[in-house]
Order: structure tokens, then C-alpha cells, then sequence
């Protein structure tokens, strides 16, 4: 079947002549210019040749190198098809089934529902569809100094948003729980496996699967704060590694690419897996729902999502981290693949998918990009009106229930651990997780509730509340996570996807959601 798509494809696909390669590199750079992108590079494959690679702009805003094709990018989860075709790597070699029990190799995994700590399989994992969803924003890193195992062990008292296996909740959380499936299971740590069995055979030389492997040659990503764009620090994801530490050049993605299309499992004569191994990792294993634009369904499979555009089946995912984003997006049937990277978060990543793949298939153009550029001018005055209507609702002359040095103390909760609350200078400042890295300034906002100031700004802000005893003294800190912000430009709040967590003072956390 396979080889008939790509016969089908050679007679329906256009050659894309060098002139239009030009053009399109010629309009890349424009609209990089014209999204204030500080640095950005795009690479297309075709029938399992690379017709372009390339980078555009700086690694930094200020005194940056040129961004080439070996430049390094944090593609964040672009990172999770890579773990599961570790682990696929695995199951051929008979050490593991897609299926098998994650307590089998996990003896000590435990959610707070413990007939489904005994049912998830390393599908479940990677599919999404365990139940268990986000714990953060990506402004936020998330206990910066535990370990996969301290953090796996505060899993029982994540609570489900969904019931398990009745829906599709992302998952960064169950894709860590997944590459500490992978290390008990080979017996190397996660990072070491990836490296050693997937970059090293696809010489994918400019890859890695930690921070400090990033050499001059990588980008540094951007945000835009108050209206200026500016550049932040480049977020370390060590803990959760597997859903999304990966750094790699677009040099690199595109023999990734070239990987997973065509004769799959195959590269340069080099096979790494069995076609049926990558085929499974792309057929769907959980439903997302119906597309608004497409015909069809949006689904996810192992590490990767897929849907519709014009008619064509598309095996696609997107990456952000802080200040980073990438697209990749495969076309099987015209044996296409294009991946866009870029240092700050930007909308015109789909609007180049589109364009390139217009090209290829010989749709008949749109200025998607154009398109995007006014959606997004909608969205952001939407967004604005939002944040002003959370500001119209603060009532100033509303006062504080103590003095501010009496909301000082110690918070718990048994998921998110610690928070305190100090009091010095006249003020008062939130430390998470006993991490100088990870503190706020809080401003009163009306009665018992703060707008905390993140030190580092690229985390923007959030707001919490007191709630007072019987005794009149703060029994809890009640914070509010934003775990997808309606515009990131225009800051985290308002959001559609937030979570409230209560911490006690004290000690006394049992029972405690």
C-alpha cells in the first residue's frame, strides 16, 4: 500500500522548481521579518531527498550568530516521538510489548486511583489517554530539583481530569512515567539510550537529550513582555526528559524526517526498525475529536498526532518551550516532510506548513499567512478585553483580613509539595520547592488575594489567595496554576485551562486535593 501512495504521489505531485524553491525562501525570510522573529530555520524533504535546510535570522536578538541548518533548537515534544520509538526499538528486541502493565516494569507506580495504577499499559502512556493532564504551564519548572523517582512518587496525588481511557488529556507527566519504563527496562538512562540508539545510528550529530550539551552553535529563546520582545532563559527539562529535552538541529529533523516517511524505518540503507514498528507509532490509538476545518478526525498514536489538510492524512506535532516553538508536519502520501524552528512562540508556523505544502501538492495558493496575522490581531484584542475585565472586577478599598507579616508561613500540598510565604522588606515573596529560581513579589490585590510577580519575568505572574481558620490566622494558600493562557503575548491570565491548588499551613496534609 505504501508503495502505491508513493507511486500515486510521483504522478500527482508537481516538480518544485529551483525558482519557486527561491521563491519560497525569499517569502520565508520576509515573513520572518515581518513576526519579528529573532531566529528560524526550515527544512522540507522529499521523496527521501532534502530540498531545503536552512536558517534565517540570529540566534539571539542581540550579538547572535547566523542561524544555520546545524543551529540547535529545543523542539521540546517533538521529544515524545522519539521516546516512543526508543521504546519501540525495545519491543522489537522482545523486552517489552506495547501493552505490557507499567507496574510490571514499575513496581512502585501508583496514581490516586489504584485499580487504574494496576491497568496502565505503555500505551496508555503514550497515547494520552491515561486520564492524568498537565501539572504546569510552560512559564513554570515544575520541582526543578527533584528526580524522575521523587516526582513519579507524588503521582498518586495527581487527580484525573478525565476517567481513565475515556478521553484524551496531554500528558507530559505520563510520557516521563514512560522513559522510566524505557531505563528499567534497558537498564540505561533515558538520555544515554536516545543518544546512543537513535541520534548516533541516524547521524543525527547535532542532536542531544540534555541542556548542557547545547554548544555556541544553538539558539536562545525570546518572549515578548509588555510589548518588547526580549530575550529569556532557556528552560531546563531534565526531569521530564522524555516528553520534551531534546535539542536538535534541522539538519538533523530532516533525516528524523526522512526516518519515518517512505520506506519507514529506513535510512541511507540503514534500517534502525521494522516498518511495522514505526506503523504502529503512527496509527491512531486514541481519538481527539473532529477537526472544525477538515473532514475527518483528529487523533493521536504513539508520539504522534494526526489529522487532515485539503484531503491529505497528516502525521504532525508542535514543540514549545520557553521561547521556542516547532512544527513538524508529515505528508505520507506525497512522501513530504517539512519542520519549522523558531526562538520565540510565533504563529506563523502553520502558515509555512501550509504554504510548502501547497507547493508540493499543487493547491491552489492562499495567503495563509496573511490569514493568521488578522486572526491573531482578533485574539489579542479578545485577550486584552479579557485581562481588562479581570482587572475591572479588583476592588481596591477592599483590605487585607492581617497585617501582611501574619500571611507568612509554611504551605503544603502533597502533590506540589512546598510553598512559603516570607515576609521581609514590607513585603511578601512565594518560594517554591526551597528554589531561589523559582520566587515571586507579591501585590495586593483586593482582601486576601495577591497578583504574585515572578523574579523571572519570562513566568509572567498568577494570582493567590489566602483563606483564614477559626482562629483568624491563614489556614490555606490557595494558588492558581495557568496551564494554557488564552494569548501569551498579552501575559498568563485570562486562561481557559487553569488549576487551583490548595496548600495548608502546616504540616497537616492528609486528604488534601
Amino acid at each position: 500500500m505504501k508503495k502505491l501512495l508513493s507511486v500515486v504521489a510521483l504522478l500527482i505531485v508537481p516538480v518544485v522548481a529551483v525558482g519557486e524553491m527561491a521563491a519560497l525562501e525569499e517569502w520565508l525570510e520576509n515573513e520572518r521579518e515581518r513576526w519579528e522573529i529573532p531566529g528560524m530555520a526550515v527544512a522540507v524533504v522529499h521523496e527521501d531527498e532534502v530540498v531545503l535546510a536552512r536558517g534565517f535570522g540570529q540566534t539571539r536578538l542581540q550579538n547572535g550568530r547566523p542561524v544555520d541548518a546545524d543551529t540547535q533548537f529545543g523542539i521540546a515534544s517533538l521529544s515524545k516521538a522519539m521516546t516512543a520509538t526508543a521504546l519501540a526499538l525495545l519491543v522489537e528486541e522482545g523486552r517489552l510489548e506495547w501493552d505490557d502493565r507499567v507496574i510490571d516494569h514499575l513496581p512502585g507506580f501508583e496514581l490516586s486511583d489504584p485499580w487504574v495504577s494496576h491497568q496502565v499499559t505503555v500505551r496508555d502512556l503514550l497515547s494520552h489517554r491515561v486520564g492524568v493532564g498537565r501539572l504546569f504551564g510552560n512559564r513554570l519548572t515544575f520541582m526543578p530539583g527533584a528526580t524522575r523517582e521523587a516526582f513519579m512518587a507524588r503521582l498518586r496525588h495527581h487527580q484525573f481530569e478525565q476517567p481513565f481511557r475515556q478521553g484524551y488529556v496531554y500528558s507530559n507527566a505520563m510520557y516521563t512515567v514512560a522513559g522510566a519504563v524505557l531505563e528499567a527496562v534497558s537498564g540505561e538512562t533515558w538520555e544515554d539510550f536516545v543518544e546512543t540508539r537513535l541520534f548516533v545510528p541516524l547521524d543525527m550529530t547535532r542532536s542531544n537529550a540534555r541542556l548542557d550539551a547545547l554548544d555556541d552553535n544553538a539558539v536562545w529563546p525570546h518572549q515578548e513582555i509588555d510589548g518588547e520582545l526580549v530575550e529569556i532563559a532557556r528552560r531546563d527539562w531534565s526531569w521530564a526528559g522524555p516528553a520534551a529535552a531534546v535539542n536538535a538541529s534541522i539538519n538533523d529533523l530532516a533525516r528524523w524526517m526522512r526516518l519515518n516517511l517512505g520506506e519507514v524505518g529506513k535510512l541511507d540503507e540503514q534500517r534502525l526498525l521494522e516498518g511495522d514498528s514505526l506503523a504502529e507509532l503512527q496509527a491512531p490509538s486514541n481519538l481527539i475529536g473532529f477537526d472544525d476545518e477538515e473532514t475527518g478526525i483528529n487523533a493521536y498514536g504513539l508520539g504522534w498526532g494526526m489529522g487532515r489538510y485539503r484531503g491529505l492524512h497528516v502525521l504532525r506535532h508542535g514543540g514549545a518551550t520557553d521561547g521556542i516553538n516547532t512544527q513538524l508536519w508529515l505528508i505520507p502520501e506525497l512522501d513530504l516532510g517539512v519542520v519549522i524552528s523558531t526562538n520565540r512562540f510565533t504563529r506563523l508556523r502553520e502558515p509555512v506548513m501550509k504554504r510548502i505544502v501547497d507547493e508540493f501538492a499543487g493547491h491552489e495558493p492562499e495567503d495563509w499567512a496573511q490569514q493568521e496575522w488578522d486572526e491573531l490581531e482578533q485574539e489579542r484584542e479578545e485577550a486584552r478585553q479579557a485581562r481588562r475585565e479581570v482587572h475591572e472586577q479588583r476592588n481596591e478599598d477592599a483590605p487585607m483580613s492581617l497585617a501582611l507579616g501574619d500571611y507568612a508561613g509554611t504551605y503544603e500540598h502533597p502533590l506540589y509539595d512546598q510553598v512559603e510565604v516570607i515576609y521581609g522588606d514590607s513585603e511578601l515573596s512565594l518560594r517554591f520547592w526551597g528554589d531561589e529560581t523559582q520566587m515571586a513579589s507579591l501585590e495586593h490585590w483586593h482582601s486576601d488575594t495577591f497578583r504574585a510577580h515572578w523574579h523571572n519575568p519570562a513566568q509572567r505572574e498568577k494570582f493567590v489567595w489566602f483563606t483564614l481558620g477559626r482562629d483568624g490566622q491563614p489556614a490555606e494558600l490557595h494558588v492558581q496554576f495557568t496551564l494554557r493562557p488564552l494569548l501569551l503575548e498579552e501575559g498568563v491570565y485570562p486562561a481557559d485551562y487553569t488549576r487551583v491548588v490548595r496548600f495548608v499551613a502546616g504540616d497537616d496534609v492528609d486528604g488534601l486535593d
